[in-house]
């Protein structure tokens, strides 16, 4: 089954993805930025308004995706504060100079996240090597998934790769790469360009088990527009008749 992740960036917005049967929500605010930090406030009123797992976006600011000492400690205190509102995961992201994972940023976050759902998110397509970050990534068992476009073009532009990511994580999983498996499952979370006419075949060509809607579900796929029950539910109604 494939999972259907909406964004949110407000209470009405959750309601009316879960009221369509969105499988999950990313959080977020500052939606034209790439999405940001939500206040607690907000967080807090989300996971009281839904029962569909919420997973907040941290992230500080927009400028870049390579953060520093005071970056990591805001972020780290956003992380806490996330995981006592009763959200389900996080979404994370850090790279270093030459665009590679910043290790030492997850080493230093992810022991803050506990038992949340980690995700990382489409710092990714900024990557030098998306491949060589995704080995990266598999060795870290708390992070569950990867949202990606498969670089730096919009997902439908980019399916080999995804294919290719896809079937990394699915090696993997399998033991069939050069370290065995440890029963770890890293998902490839599809976003950016989808289309609900064009989702049934891009998810046949790619493999991919779950995908990641913002402005496309909106009202005139405007990104500051609300959430357009009808296109939602079309979405749904797509992927829930797929496998």
């Amino acid at each position: 089954m494939v999972v259907l992740e909406v964004i949110a960036t407000c209470v009405e917005d959750a309601l009316l993805a879960e009221e369509c049967s969105a499988g999950r929500l990313e959080l977020i605010t500052a939606i034209t930025e790439g999405g940001l930090t939500p206040s607690i406030g907000m967080i807090e009123q989300v996971v009281a308004a839904v029962d569909i797992p919420v997973n907040v976006m941290v992230r500080p600011h927009s400028r870049s995706f390579v953060y520093g000492k005071q970056d990591v400690a805001t972020m780290s205190a956003d992380i806490k504060a996330i995981a006592a509102t009763g959200a389900a995961g996080i979404v994370i992201g850090a790279l270093t100079v030459d665009r590679d994972i910043d290790e030492a940023f997850l080493e230093q976050v992810l022991p803050l996240a506990g038992k949340l759902d980690v995700t990382f998110h489409r710092a990714f397509d900024d990557l030098e090597d998306m491949v060589a970050g995704l080995r990266t990534l598999l060795r870290y068992p708390q992070i569950s998934r990867v949202l990606t476009s498969g670089g730096v073009r919009p997902a439908p532009e980019a399916v080999p790769m995804i294919r290719k990511l896809v079937e990394i994580t699915r090696d993997r999983e399998a033991g069939s790469l050069s370290q065995p498996s440890s029963g770890h499952s890293l998902r490839i979370l599809a976003g950016h360009g989808l289309t609900i006419e064009g989702i049934e075949s891009f998810i046949e060509a790619t493999g991919v088990s779950e995908v990641h809607f913002g402005s496309a579900v909106r009202l005139d796929s405007s990104a500051l527009a609300p959430i357009d029950p009808t296109r939602l539910k079309d979405l749904v109604n797509k992927i829930s008749n797929i496998g």
